[in-house]
């Protein structure tokens, strides 16, 4: 028997200062999934409260543009693993360049690694030639402030039979 998990990637959401709500289209997709995956810069308590309330699972971590109450709810670095599939999240990770080599080193003991702060879209394998060669690196962008993008982002994947599949990044309407 298959078993399958849908997740939802999201980071970067800045409510506000750069949308006032959360899309409805995220909406829908949190929703469907079975965990939501949030890599930091809520900005408001509020926003995070109401991923809680509306996500079956919720799984994040602060921002550099977090403090206080995010900060004292949230880790800096987040572990889980899920159906198998051993996923560590952070925030930030450096420069681009080298970034598969850095993380490698820094998680070495994770299958999948989920960052946000650039607002630009990333998914990469680490190499042969790094401390943890397989290692998947997964930006969703943000759903609500593209910046350099031509659109706003968002990430689905799916863990089934114990690795990650289907992953794929999803624009994102920003009609509240």
């Amino acid at each position: 028997m298959t078993t399958e998990t849908r997740l939802l990637l999201l980071a970067d959401t800045h409510i506000p200062p750069r949308a006032r709500a959360m899309p409805a289209q995220v909406w829908d997709e949190v929703a469907r999934a079975d965990v939501v995956l949030h890599a930091g810069d809520w900005v408001e308590e509020a926003v995070l409260d109401e991923l809680e309330a509306r996500s079956r699972r919720l799984v994040g971590v602060w921002g550099n543009n977090d403090d206080g109450a995010l900060r004292a709810r949230l880790p800096e670095v987040a572990r889980v693993e899920i159906g198998g599939v051993r996923i560590a999240m952070v925030h930030e990770t450096g420069a681009a360049r080298g970034r598969e080599r850095r993380m490698a080193e820094a998680f070495p003991d994770a299958d999948v690694l989920v960052f946000g702060h650039s607002h630009i879209p990333w998914d990469t394998v680490a190499g042969p030639d790094t401390a943890n060669p397989g290692l998947r690196l997964l930006n969703p962008g943000s759903c609500t402030d593209r910046r350099r993008q031509p659109v706003c982002t968002l990430m689905r994947a799916v863990v089934r039979d114990g690795g990650l599949a289907d992953v794929e990044l999803v624009p994102v309407d920003r009609t509240p």
